[in-house]
């Protein structure tokens, strides 16, 4: 616990609901929680009064993981703590299965409405047609179309394991010689804890960084199960850097890229410079000594909404806005009244803005996406730019390797990867400008210097290979 953390009071103490009941935090406000089959072993969920179409009633916000357990405590909630009154509509407030697990039981258990973004409901669709869980199918083709047809498992929030078995994926833990928890996306269980070699990959730097800094014990366990701390952060322990380093040391890496993959399209590329990012993302805006550093690309881009209008060169945005598809494959109709203005503000002044889901269904198509461009255009995280962690995008990394010059924002990266030929580090507007007037200039030079950049720098057996290197490992092939 952190120096401020002891000024907090708790009035609860260490109360806890215990499950199939409910805390009362405040009126009209209460506390549930629900167990997890996980490392995380609980979830907190809720209950507020509410009141819908003049009916008195309660909301829930999350709702757990589906399984007879955490119904059968619902069960016992809807029996003691309701008042005599019913569900009138259930929140989601994100599409992880312990949040989203239970929602279709709930309406139709209450018939009462879902609410919860479209981005994430359409996230939470695609993991449900899909047989072999979120993202299977189109994963388990490629890896068939590469010679991996039985070289991948992945198992699900319940339990399930697609791919390989259950049991050849546990086999295959027990003979590991190192796990590489990408993005650091998953709480380690007891059985990948025993691998000896247990690699944190970081592809978002600083949040992790201050939440340790601050003593989140979340944060602390997650990293402390780990033997080795990677990060695309390259500049994260520097003197120039503001991110906080405590408790584990971070070493170096960047985005590894499979160059036969990305070989340049034959022929001329098109016109547009493009881009595919989110637009508008909340929750995880950060203060540090003083200072909030924001996370949403939204913020960078309205810096430069006037580029289209200082440039011939033609700007596109592929972003994921929530909202519904229109007429056509590319468009989209956004849900929100703010995202639809901002996507006419984009518009007005000059950018094309499609729509980028389609090029998260199909790793073709996403290729093909950034094949098909004449380079990238995009920013970074102000949480990365103003702390200069050394953060590079591993898509702008994937436009390099396709011979696609990139112009992106300055993060430091310039401090570990060449720039003025085939890619640019911008400050501000000007630098863009003149970036693009640069690569407009002398088009074939500063495509052949984006793939070699990407040959010398970004080539998955020389990063791999060190990444392997710097964790102990011998490098070499396994039957």
């Amino acid at each position: 616990m952190n120096a401020l953390e002891h000024q907090l009071h708790y009035p609860l103490g260490d109360a806890l609901p215990a499950p199939g009941t409910v805390l009362e935090v405040a009126p009209g406000v209460r506390w549930v929680r629900m167990g997890l089959p996980f490392a995380l072993d609980h979830i907190n969920l809720w209950l507020l009064r509410d009141r819908l179409d003049g009916r008195e009633g309660w909301a829930i916000v999350d709702c757990g993981i589906a399984n007879d357990a955490t119904r059968a405590a619902w069960e016992q909630v809807f029996a003691q703590a309701l008042d005599g009154l019913p569900v009138l509509r259930v929140i989601v407030t994100h599409m992880h299965p312990d949040h989203i697990g239970n929602a279709a039981w709930l309406c139709e258990r209450w018939d009462c409405a879902l609410w919860i973004s479209a981005t994430d409901w359409n996230a939470a669709r695609m993991a449900t047609l899909s047989t072999t869980g979120y993202g299977g199918d189109s994963a388990a083709a490629h890896f068939a179309r590469h010679g991996l047809a039985d070289r991948w498992a992945y198992r699900a929030a319940d339990g399930r394991v697609f791919g390989r078995s259950a049991a050849g994926l546990e086999r295959l833990l027990g003979r590991a010689d190192a796990l590489v928890n990408l993005t650091g996306a998953t709480v380690l269980r007891d059985e990948h804890r025993r691998v000896p070699v247990r690699i944190y990959l970081e592809t978002d730097p600083v949040l992790p960084q201050i939440e340790v800094a601050m003593g989140n014990a979340f944060h602390v366990d997650m990293l402390s199960a780990h033997t080795h701390h990677f990060t695309y952060g390259e500049n994260i322990g520097q003197p120039d850097c503001g991110v906080p380093v405590s408790r584990v040391t971070y070493r170096p890496t960047r985005p590894p890229i499979v160059l036969d993959w990305w070989q340049p399209a034959p022929g001329a590329p098109g016109p547009c410079f493009t881009t595919v990012a989110s637009w508008r993302q909340a929750g995880k805006d950060v203060q540090w000594q003083g200072q909030t550093y924001t996370w949403s690309k939204h913020h960078e881009f309205l810096k430069v909404i006037d580029l289209p209008r200082r440039t011939r060169q033609p700007l596109e945005l592929a972003l994921a806005i929530r909202g519904r598809a229109g007429d056509d494959v590319r468009g989209w109709i956004p849900r929100d009244q703010e995202d639809a203005d901002a996507v006419d503000l984009l518009r007005r002044h000059g950018w094309r803005v499609v729509n980028a889901l389609p090029l998260s269904h199909d790793l073709e198509a996403y290729r093909a996406y950034i094949t098909g461009s004449r380079g990238e255009f995009t920013v970074a995280k102000d949480q990365n730019v103003r702390l200069r962690s050394g953060w590079f995008s591993d898509r702008s990394a994937c436009y390099l390797a396709a011979g696609r010059p990139v112009v992106t924002q300055d993060t430091a990266f310039g401090k570990f990867v060449p720039t003025g030929e085939g890619l640019f580090a911008f400050a501000g507007i000007d630098d863009v400008v003149a970036a693009l007037e640069a690569i407009d200039a002398d088009s074939a030079r500063h495509a052949r210097a984006a793939r070699e950049i990407a040959e010398r720098w970004f080539k998955a057996e020389t990063v791999l290979g060190k990444l392997a290197e710097d964790a102990g490992l011998a490098v070499g092939r396994r039957a």
